[in-house]
């Protein structure tokens, strides 16, 4: 029973997913001035069991990029697909990799078109970076996220959305360097959150459809941050969820809170990975006394 216990210890991190959370600070702040203060809040998270990265706005991007003294990583907020060339206005891989940045984010809600903000992004263009960054060598935090006239109709057509924006990209997922980030747009900067159990029966739906249209492996390797207005709260109980592998945070990420919503799924997810597979909570599973 002893090695048979070891085994499932060994197993489950073999198959745990490290939590990530990420720091989405958009267009803000406003004055550089306030960057060392946003930094440092970095800075202090305990990384040691989750990963970190932070996504300034492009103008900050160079000045924060070295600052971060704990491994967390510089996380430009898009990219193109065409490289460096005379396209105004915006940010190619090539520049990112010699700038030592090693992963991008692409997708997120508000630049394809909510809020009023015209379209730059769509499913279509989103498959095309993604092939393009993972050529490259990067890694991609990939967003999507369902309006609120979707989720009122219920999680069936939440999950119908999802796979229209996952559709294009289902063969290119590879958890090594892929992270999925789902934020429900109705929750995004509204205070709004989905219910734990609604957050979870999402994630485990998209960890679902990948199992089907990518791979059972990859369906279980692959981390799905939650990004509909996470903060020091609600990340406790989110956390506990087993299909939350993070957090994608907004407005909480320009606070010293940041580091508590690290924290918190650490500590979720480091209690969860002591219980080996299969072995209730709270159970006696130590070695069996000599006979």
């Amino acid at each position: 029973r002893f090695l048979q216990l070891k085994f499932a210890e060994l197993l489950a991190d073999e198959m745990a997913r490290r939590p990530v959370v990420g720091g989405n600070w958009k267009c803000n702040p406003e004055s550089i001035s306030a960057l060392e203060g946003l930094i440092a809040n970095i800075n202090a998270c305990d990384t040691s069991k989750c990963d970190v990265y932070v996504c300034p706005s492009p103008l900050h991007t160079h000045f924060c990029t070295g600052k971060f003294t704990n491994g967390a990583e510089v996380t430009p907020q898009n990219c193109n697909f065409k490289g460096c060339g005379a396209f105004t206005g915006e940010m190619s891989v090539e520049q990112m990799k010699d700038m030592g940045i090693k992963q991008v984010l692409i997708g997120h809600s508000e630049r394809r078109g909510e809020f009023g903000i015209y379209p730059m992004d769509s499913n279509e263009t989103l498959a095309i970076k993604l092939k393009y960054i993972l050529e490259k060598g990067m890694s991609c935090i990939f967003c999507i996220g369902e309006r609120k006239e979707i989720r009122e109709q219920g999680l069936d057509a939440v999950l119908k959305e999802m796979d229209v924006q996952l559709e294009k990209i289902y063969a290119l997922l590879d958890p090594t360097k892929v992270v999925i980030a789902y934020e429900p747009v109705w929750a995004i900067g509204t205070g709004l959150t989905a219910t734990p159990q609604d957050a979870q029966d999402t994630h485990a739906g998209i960890r679902k459809l990948i199992g089907e249209k990518a791979s059972a492996e990859v369906a279980e390797k692959i981390r799905i941050q939650y990004g509909g207005s996470a903060n020091a709260k609600n990340a406790p109980e989110l956390s506990a969820m087993p299909d939350i592998d993070g957090f994608l945070v907004g407005g909480a990420s320009l606070k010293p809170e940041f580091a508590e919503i690290v924290a918190a799924i650490s500590a979720a997810k480091d209690a969860r990975e002591r219980v080996p597979a299969g072995v209730p909570e709270g159970s006696d599973f130590g070695p069996e006394e000599p006979r």
